[in-house]
């Protein structure tokens, strides 16, 4: 049975001027006052696709058929339609659209990286408390910790990275460091180095809107930091979970089916 994680409850906004001000734009608070982010959450974007502007076309396996093909989509990239890639990145980058169907970390269930599981197209949950928060993605049970107080640097290199966060006003700030380097961007082959530094921004437009904004910088791989944006929206639905999605039994036959024991013949 798939694990859930129940919705929580966004709080009243708490009696003060820039409560009540909050209150009138809709956005709830915490007993701190800082905005109650608590919920769960979901783009609506084709980002997941390819980050930059993309025509509807085939998908890596054409035997699928529709099933497989890719949807139009505009980028999400602030203030350009691509990325910043040095030259020789970029070479990697194509050699990347060309191998996607067996080398995207998506394809063989192996954890999103940051900002990939923000814009996935599947749900993720923010648990916030007055203390540290969770963030816990429906894509492969992925999850990290933001550390609110005791601040650290990253210890040694994962898929997700260290998430360091603070409040500027009411926008939640995450600082993470410290990728492996071999999560992708999106289906299209777009890719960062282990040198990677995202700043992430979650800022509530409303009850039920938080507008993201990333700031990728990898002076390995592009010749400039630059900023994706896009809305995130909250799940309404009655009695609303998380389902989570556990893609490994999926992918098994796949990565080992070759290590797999073949029964002997049977010897006449």
């Amino acid at each position: 049975m798939a694990a859930t994680l129940p919705l929580i409850l966004a709080l009243p906004a708490i009696a003060q001027t820039p409560a009540r001000q909050a209150a009138a734009q809709g956005i709830p608070r915490m007993p701190d006052g800082k905005p109650n982010l608590n919920g769960i959450w979901q783009s609506m974007n084709t980002a997941n696709w390819d980050l930059e502007d993309h025509s509807a076309q085939a998908g890596p396996v054409v035997a699928a058929g529709a099933i497989g093909a890719e949807p139009a989509g505009m980028g999400i990239i602030e203030g350009s339609s691509t990325i910043p890639y040095k030259p020789e990145a970029l070479q990697k980058r194509d050699e990347n659209v060309q191998n996607r169907a067996k080398e995207d970390p998506e394809t063989l269930c192996y954890l999103p990286g940051v900002p990939r599981a923000t814009y996935m197209p599947y749900p993720f949950a923010i648990v916030q408390t007055p203390g540290d928060m969770l963030l816990t993605y429906a894509y492969d049970s992925a999850a990290r910790v933001v550390m609110m107080t005791n601040h650290r640097p990253a210890e040694l290199d994962t898929w997700m990275g260290t998430s360091n966060g603070h409040w500027e006003g009411d926008t939640l700030v995450i600082d993470v460091t410290g990728f492996n380097g071999r999560a992708w961007l999106d289906r299209a082959g777009n890719f960062a180095s282990d040198s990677l530094h995202v700043v992430e921004r979650y800022t509530m437009l409303d009850a039920n809107t938080i507008n993201y904004e990333a700031t990728l910088e990898d002076p390995d791989t592009y010749t400039k930091p630059w900023k994706i944006r896009f809305p995130l929206y909250r799940h309404r639905e009655t009695e609303a979970r998380l389902l989570y999605f556990n893609c490994v039994e999926f992918v098994q036959e796949m990565m080992y089916g070759d290590l797999s024991q073949k029964p002997e013949k049977e010897s006449k």
